[in-house]
Formats: structure tokens, sequence, C-alpha cells
């Protein structure tokens, strides 16, 4: 099946088009920082010409302890991602979580994501599919590759082909996840766009009892394989500082460790999509 491509702007998604980069905080703590990391990424993939896409959540729903910090919320979240999108002139994404949400959402965010726990909630999916100019389908850590397949035809069914398709990893055991590269070239196969999850996929779910924990020293790895297999982008959540990040901080990267990380990643993205070494 011929790939799809997705046009953002200047960027292009899929085919043999170089990886586009989805980065950012997994959640806006405070707008000055927020802004401060879309800066540094801005800059940073411009050197490297990368392109690039911003992420950040506006409300986490779905922390696993009522406890957790979930973001500033959709009105003030959103405003801080135009803020963003306006002032950086980067295109945004984020994920939507309630049917209340993705009127509201639609207006600000270029890409809009459902979450993995919301991937196969037909009437949610088909709505977001209805409004959202391109959507972003996280793959369920529950279901197979070749599920997917499903959820392209409600998606598709509401009149949108703008579709990504974003693997985060498959549910092994209990508080584990484990990244199968097949699963990527299978993905691409249904003629979509497929991002990797880097970050996510290196996750222990609810590992830490009332958060979940991470492995984020892996992720460096799972993302050179996965874009050895010719992926479209990759998914990464960031910090400066991941210890003290109110969110996914086990499992996000380091900002200082992109540079050279990226440069890596952006050769042997060449060199499979070229075929030159």
């Amino acid at each position: 099946m011929k790939m799809r491509q997705i046009i953002l702007g200047d960027i292009v998604i899929g085919g043999d088009a170089p990886f586009v980069l989805i980065s950012g905080p997994c959640v806006i703590e405070d707008g000055v920082k927020t802004e401060k990391i879309a800066l540094y990424l801005k800059n940073l993939t411009r050197d490297l010409g990368i392109p690039f896409i911003f992420k950040a959540s506006y409300d986490k729903a779905n922390r696993s302890s009522m406890n957790s910090f979930r973001g500033p919320g959709l009105k003030e979240g959103l405003d801080i991602l135009r803020g963003i999108k306006e002032g950086l002139g980067v295109p945004v994404l984020s994920d939507v979580h309630r049917f209340e949400e993705i009127e509201d959402a639609s207006k600000i965010l270029d890409i809009m994501q459902i979450p993995a726990f919301l991937c196969r909630q037909t009437d949610f999916v088909m709505e977001v599919a209805r409004v959202a100019g391109i959507i972003n389908v996280k793959k369920g850590q529950f279901i197979a590759p070749w599920d997917v397949s499903n959820i392209l035809d409600k998606i598709v069914s509401s009149g949108n082909k703008n579709i990504m398709i974003t693997e985060r990893g498959v549910s092994f055991g209990y508080n584990n996840l484990v990244a199968d590269m097949r699963s990527l070239p299978i993905l691409r196969g249904m003629g979509y766009p497929v991002i990797f999850d880097a970050t996510h996929s290196v996750q222990l779910p609810g590992g830490a009892g009332d958060s979940s924990g991470g492995n984020r020293e892996m992720a460096v790895y799972l993302s050179r394989a996965a874009v050895a297999t010719g992926i479209d982008g990759l998914f990464l959540e960031v910090h400066p500082d991941p210890e003290c990040a109110l969110c996914d901080g086990p499992n996000s990267l380091c900002l200082d460790l992109l540079p050279d990380f990226l440069g890596t990643l952006k050769e042997i993205d060449r060199i499979v999509k070229t075929g030159k070494s």
C-alpha cells in the first residue's frame, strides 16, 4: 500500500521524508518553563535540520493517582500552547481526553492526539477525527499492531485521512512494557505515517505505586532501533531536570542529551531512507 504523506505547513510526514521529532514535556508545568523548553527544541531542531512539532499536555486525565499533578487544565493550557504556536512559529500537539474538550482544542492544536487508553472508544475517536485537521492515535498497549486497522477504518469513515499512528510499547506482565520493533513495519504497511514513542515505551506503568516508573536510559537504544526501521517520526518527552518533573520524570530524557543523540538519529534516518552510507 502506498504511504500517505501528511503536510503540516512546510513539514512533510511520511513516505521517504526525513523523520519528524514530536517532543516536549509530558505536561505543562507552567507557562514560562514550557515556552523555554519549546524555544530550546525549536532552535536545536532548526540547527540540525529536523522537522519539529511541540508536544505538551494541558491535562493528564489518566494519572495513576488522583493526587498526581495533572496540568493547568483546558483553558489555561490551550492559551499557553497558543502562545507557543504563535510566538515561536511551531506546530503544537496535545492529547484530548473528554468530549467536552474536542471543539476548543481543535481551534488551537495542529494535531489532536487520542490517548492509548481511549484508542478503542469508537464514538470518541470518530468525533475527534471529525473535527481534527490531523489526528495522532496512540496504539493502546493492550492491542496487537494488526488490530489498528479497525481504528483506521473508524477514522476514515469520519472523512479524515490525515492519520498518524504512534507505537508506545505493549503490556508485558505487570508494571512493564516491551517495544516490539516488528510492529513498526507492520503498522507502516497500513499506509499511514508511523511514530515511535521511545519514552513511553520504557515506562513502567504504575511501577512506583502511586505513579509510573521508567528506564529512561533505554529510550536511547530503542530510538536508534526504531529509526533504523524507517519510521516517519519519533516521540520524545523531555525535561530540563527529569528528576524534578511533575509527570513522567523517570522516562523523560534530559534536554542536555539531545544534540548528539538527535544528530546520530538523523544520520541513521538518512542512511535508511537513501540507501547511501
